[in-house]
């Protein structure tokens, strides 16, 4: 990787790194149903990287008619992450997006620090992870049990960087890999560059209208050089 010249890389988790297959959505279903008695499809009611907790502010407001208290919303997210382990290892919809292993192991081997900035709380976000045996590789992260935006959560993660990599740390030396312009959106908002990979919902030409700085087929072709 000789240019974007990162020290660290950011990198969203769903549609980026891996597919649940829907994993997510049926905890999230499962927690509603029991709290609530209602069968709600969460995904096609909230948008795609809104984080967590506003996802479940989301579907609380629809299925409550009224903005969630506190405990309501904590109870759900609680029963949801209860759920979520078994979803994402019964998944037969699980991958790891092509290419992921190969450009994580070659950061490593440069020595590039490698985190998160994801919507997932942070332990959804390992849950998720854990059954491709990918924890290993990120070292910290924003996540979204940091922020209910995503430009806040990715700030939190660069700060994090900076923490680690040291203070003097410049934003240029610090990017982000993610398959939506949400995630554009969040990086540059964070003031680091963005590579868009269309390994999602969203194609080369929508990642570089919406503002990438790089777009990509997919993780296949190794990051920018």
């Amino acid at each position: 990787m000789t240019d974007p010249t990162g020290r660290a890389v950011l990198f969203d988790i769903d549609g980026t790194l891996i597919s649940t297959g829907g994993a997510s959505d049926r905890a999230w279903g499962r927690a509603l149903r029991e709290l609530h008695g209602v069968d709600f499809h969460v995904g096609a009611h909230t948008g795609r990287g809104v984080p967590d907790p506003e996802v479940g502010r989301q579907v609380l407001e629809q299925i409550l008619g009224r903005e969630p208290t506190v405990p309501e919303l904590a109870e759900a997210m609680q029963l949801r992450l209860r759920y979520l382990p078994e979803e994402v290892e019964t998944s037969p919809g699980y991958r790891v997006e092509p290419g992921v292993v190969d450009v994580l192991d070659a950061l490593v081997a440069e020595g590039v620090l490698i985190g998160l900035t994801t919507g997932n709380v942070e332990g959804a976000a390992h849950i998720k992870l854990a059954r491709a045996n990918l924890n290993h590789y990120f070292t910290f992260g924003g996540y979204g049990s940091d922020a209910a935006d995503r430009t806040e959560l990715t700030r939190t993660a660069v700060a994090r960087a900076k923490r680690i990599a040291g203070d003097g740390t410049p934003d240029s030396a610090i990017f982000a890999v993610g398959d939506t312009p949400r995630d554009v959106e969040a990086g540059h908002g964070a003031g680091i560059r963005v590579v868009g990979v269309a390994s999602g919902e969203y194609g080369v030409e929508e990642l570089r209208e919406a503002g990438a700085d790089w777009a990509i087929a997919s993780l296949e072709e190794g990051l920018p050089s």
